[in-house]
């Protein structure tokens, strides 16, 4: 993994429990239990109804893999319609066990620490698919969308499928992020859901085809953009807070280029550097209130950003130092490790390093090791805050910055860093 770790040295009153990483078979009684759960849940969040389409599914049955997108906590719940006939077992992070241990288990969820490198990930994946004979979930991105679009999907998923040769399905939810986005999702805006579960690959076309082949079917059929999805179906979100947070992603001004400094609430985004101010309109694009509208469709706007950080990294003018507040999560219950620094740059990555319990602890994830980076948006299990995670085998660090509005910086950071190593690795 490419990680140097002084370790945390933990009380001995502390008892750190880790979910097993073989799962469970599904229990009927809390599959049924979260199924009618689901129902109501949904009528609170998905308030103009939800649909699924399913295509080249006829006769399907497990064992099968299903890859789905992920934009919010509502998919689960609907992959729980989905597949309600069979059993089928979720590919889950740690972090999702937190507070619901028993009935993650009880659902056969297979525990994984987010972007690590973890044997056990490819033994729970053959269990599932060939001694249960049941269905395998899972979200290869490993994390909700940021801005309704596809984000990272490493090259191992392919090599999974491969491996395994059965059946691939993809499952793409449109509409869940508009109704409540990462940067805002305890608001939730009227958008009608609109999922397709869609086989993409037979049995006999996973043995025939090379890891590169599967690569590139999983890449085109899990491209998606709910901003444009939005506008081809016409689809207004009428709601006065619909900008609310939209700084958290459209951090840096395109007018100024300051960063840190736009501000989203009700349905403007405002520069407070410069004073330049856009409109979020009904159907999701921005609309500059005076002069020109440098980027109307929010992704684009967002991958301006990134090539911005890139640019940086090429020149050597990016670094990233902060002091911040961590916590780890050694087990299923977080641990306040107090305040420490945290640096990331091109050449070493990122060290995090802090005191605790009598000791120092220093962890480092090298450039090469971490092809992304975990990032949360008022994360309500450490006090409603933005932070991002740096994880090792067995831990993970959460740390909340000091600095506005840096988190999706970084996880632009790390990705494109990992690119630049890996376009040329003697540097």
């Amino acid at each position: 993994m490419n990680e140097i770790k002084d370790y945390v040295v933990y009380p001995d009153n502390i008892e750190i429990y880790t979910p097993p990483t073989m799962p469970a078979k599904q229990d009927k009684f809390y599959k049924n239990l979260v199924y009618v759960a689901s129902a109501v849940v949904s009528k609170v969040c998905i308030r103009m109804g939800s649909k699924i389409e399913k295509i080249n599914m006829d006769g399907l049955k497990p064992p099968y893999i299903v890859l789905s997108n992920h934009t919010q906590f509502v998919d689960f719940l609907v992959s729980f319609r989905a597949l309600r006939k069979y059993n089928f077992n979720n590919i889950a992070t740690l972090d999702g066990f937190v507070g619901m241990a028993k009935i993650m288990e009880k659902l056969g969820c297979a525990c994984h620490r987010k972007f690590t490198t973890d044997i056990s990930l490819v033994r729970a994946v053959h269990k599932v698919l060939h001694e249960y004979g049941d269905i395998l979930y899972m979200y290869p991105e490993a994390r909700y969308t940021n801005v309704g679009t596809t984000t990272l999907i490493p090259d191992v998923v392919a090599k999974l499928v491969k491996k395994n040769k059965v059946p691939l399905v993809v499952m793409i939810h449109h509409g869940s992020y508009l109704n409540a986005p990462f940067w805002d999702f305890r608001q939730y805006r009227k958008v009608p859901f609109r999922s397709t579960m869609k086989q993409v690959l037979t049995a006999e076309q996973v043995q025939e085809m090379s890891v590169e082949e599967i690569n590139e079917v999983i890449h085109r059929e899990m491209a998606y953009d709910d901003y444009k999805w939005q506008k081809e179906n016409n689809i207004k979100i009428t709601e006065d807070f619909r900008a609310d947070g939209l700084n958290k992603v459209l951090y840096k001004c395109p007018h100024c280029m300051a960063e840190g400094q736009t501000v989203g609430k009700g349905i403007h985004l405002t520069c407070e550097a410069c004073g330049r101010k856009w409109e979020m309109t009904e159907l999701g694009e921005m609309k500059a209130v005076t002069g020109e509208t440098e980027f109307s469709h929010i992704p684009d706007w967002y991958e301006w950003e990134r090539e911005c950080v890139r640019k940086e990294l090429l020149d050597g003018t990016y670094k990233y130092e902060d002091d911040v507040h961590i916590h780890s999560l050694p087990g299923i219950e977080f641990i306040d490790l107090g305040k420490g620094k945290v640096t990331h740059d091109l050449e070493n990555g990122f060290i995090v390093s802090g005191h605790y319990n009598g000791h120092d602890f220093r962890v480092q994830r090298t450039t090469k090791s971490l092809y992304t980076l975990h990032t949360e948006f008022l994360y309500k299990k450490l006090g409603k805050s933005d932070n991002f995670d740096v994880s090792v085998k067995d831990d993970s660090f959460y740390c909340i910055p000091t600095k506005k509005d840096v988190v999706q910086k970084l996880m632009f950071a790390t990705e494109e860093a990992y690119k630049i190593y890996n376009e040329n690795p003697s540097k």
